[in-house]
């Protein structure tokens, strides 16, 4: 008897785990929601940042805004991204500009994105600064926020070569 009862405890402790674990990774964060909401409001897909997110702030008079995740993280769908930590920019109507924290690969080079717009909505086309060329993509890629699976090895603030002995400072990543 004590045992059908132990055993029947730990099948009531286990689905309640499955159950507490699935609705932790289902659920969207209200930080998460509140960035995708700026997104769209600004004729952006929502998907151009992960699940996942725990931070989120926008300043509606200029347009900056900051992501904050848990870790780094990459998304592999259609286009292959990497997140950063932190994730900033300036956010108007169709258009990302100073952006910093996702980087895009391209065969086997990841290229930090330096701006993201949509010229057309109707165009169905989304456009990714590299740097040396505008990558371009169908929006439809980016129409759910992909997960994001954490990532060792990613840049998570800029290193700056600087003293004497030379050591390197305000550079950190993960290992």
């Amino acid at each position: 008897m004590a045992m059908a009862s132990s055993r029947a405890l730990l099948m009531v402790a286990v689905a309640v785990a499955a159950v507490w674990c699935g609705e932790a990774g289902a659920a969207p964060t209200a930080a998460a929601e509140a960035a995708h909401d700026v997104l769209t409001a600004h004729g952006l897909p929502r998907g151009l940042l992960p699940a996942g997110i725990a931070a989120f702030s926008h300043d509606p008079a200029t347009g900056r805004f900051e992501a904050s995740l848990d870790a780094p993280c990459t998304a592999k769908a259609e286009v292959d991204l990497r997140y950063n930590a932190t994730v900033t920019g300036e956010i108007s109507y169709g258009r990302i500009s100073d952006l910093s924290g996702i980087s895009a690969q391209d065969l086997f080079l990841w290229f930090a994105v330096l701006s993201i717009r949509v010229d057309v909505p109707s165009s169905g086309v989304i456009y990714f600064d590299v740097g040396v060329v505008f990558k371009h993509f169908p929006l439809s890629f980016f129409e759910a926020p992909p997960p994001c699976v954490p990532s060792s090895f990613i840049l998570l603030a800029p290193h700056k070569l600087g003293g004497d002995d030379g050591s390197v400072d305000g550079g950190t990543a993960l290992q």
